[in-house]
């Protein structure tokens, strides 16, 4: 009898442990396969750690002042609310909105016009980039190599403590990977544990007809580049992926962002021009351009009453996701970075 009570009590005990214990990425119920490649890069908790770090070290920018985290907030969905354009180091401005970090599991191309193909190559982008930290990947890893917090760490993730190029792009990427949102009002309504308010449900019916096909369910975006008819902006004269692939075709080609977290993503578009979701909705029902290479989806007018444009709104609101947003395990690592750290 005994033995048997000393069974269920392991047995419960390691439920327990499984049930408490987070995963450190989720395929939530109902999404597809992402197309990341994880066993080329195999998810780790250590390696994670390195990625947090790094992404709110100012050690990747030149004059260690400016970090991934500058423009990518956690409690604005890793979007940047303050500024239309990206902030680098001495001041520089950017040419472009930061874009929200979230589910890039399922990303095919990264940036606004697709530059980047793979995430475990994502962070050269902002490294390397003159306005942003004007840097180079063989000096940051001359200077992780030089901290006595990150031979640390990298030990502990590789049981090595040299630090290469490669494994700092990877740990970085494992952070960015396990960034996820899928516990707002919408996936709640999904999952048959909650209900839309009758104006929500009517948005939804809304965003369905004129929207969906874009701002694909559940990630709410197909992940592809297209462009939306908006008018060139005269001062950045920004033309998309044109001026990756100088195709004509590509002119004014951007990547279609996810509509998650919306509410705390502003400002909106590639240059962050409309501040509110009411002057985006006013975008598509009154001002696309009939660009040549506009895709079908625009090329019918959309028409929405003003109570319609309310209702799309109220829909839109459902896809916040507080437990995202709060999520304590993608915020500042003050156990690392403020306790331990050697910056010599």
């Amino acid at each position: 009898m005994r033995k048997l009570i000393y069974l269920l009590f392991i047995i419960f005990v390691g439920f327990v442990s499984f049930k408490t214990i987070e995963p450190l990425f989720v395929i939530p119920k109902g999404w597809q396969k992402p197309t990341y490649d994880f066993t080329k890069n195999k998810l780790t908790q250590e390696k994670i750690n390195i990625g947090r770090a790094l992404f709110y070290d100012n050690i990747l920018s030149k004059d260690s002042t400016t970090s991934c985290a500058s423009c990518h907030l956690s409690y604005t969905a890793f979007a940047h609310t303050d500024h239309a354009l990206s902030h680098g180091i001495n001041n520089r401005i950017g040419t472009r909105n930061a874009p929200a970090l979230f589910n890039l599991a399922w990303s095919k191309k990264l940036m606004w016009d697709g530059a980047i193909n793979h995430l475990d190559a994502q962070a050269l982008a902002p490294i390397h980039n003159k306005d942003e930290m004007d840097e180079t990947i063989t000096h940051v890893v001359e200077k992780l190599n030089a901290s006595i917090l990150y031979k640390k760490l990298f030990y502990a993730a590789y049981n090595d403590s040299m630090i290469t190029g490669e494994k700092t792009l990877k740990c970085i990427a494992q952070f960015l990977v396990t960034i996820q949102s899928y516990h707002s009002k919408y996936d709640s309504v999904m999952n048959h544990q909650s209900t839309f308010t009758n104006q929500e449900k009517k948005g939804y019916h809304l965003f369905q007809k004129n929207c969906a096909s874009c701002h694909a369910e559940p990630l709410f975006t197909n992940n592809e580049l297209v462009t939306n008819g908006l008018i060139v902006d005269e001062t950045l004269n920004d033309m998309g992926r044109m001026k990756i692939t100088q195709n004509v075709n590509d002119s004014l080609v951007f990547k279609i962002p996810s509509l998650r977290n919306i509410e705390f993503t502003y400002p909106y578009m590639h240059d962050g021009r409309f501040k509110k979701l009411s002057e985006v909705i006013t975008h598509y029902t009154s001002t696309v351009q009939p660009y040549k290479n506009l895709p079908n989806q625009l090329k019918k007018a959309i028409v929405l009453t003003s109570n319609e444009k309310v209702d799309l709104i109220a829909f839109l609101l459902t896809l916040t996701d507080r437990h995202f947003l709060y999520n304590r395990a993608y915020q500042f690592p003050k156990n690392i970075l403020t306790t331990t750290k050697d910056k010599q």
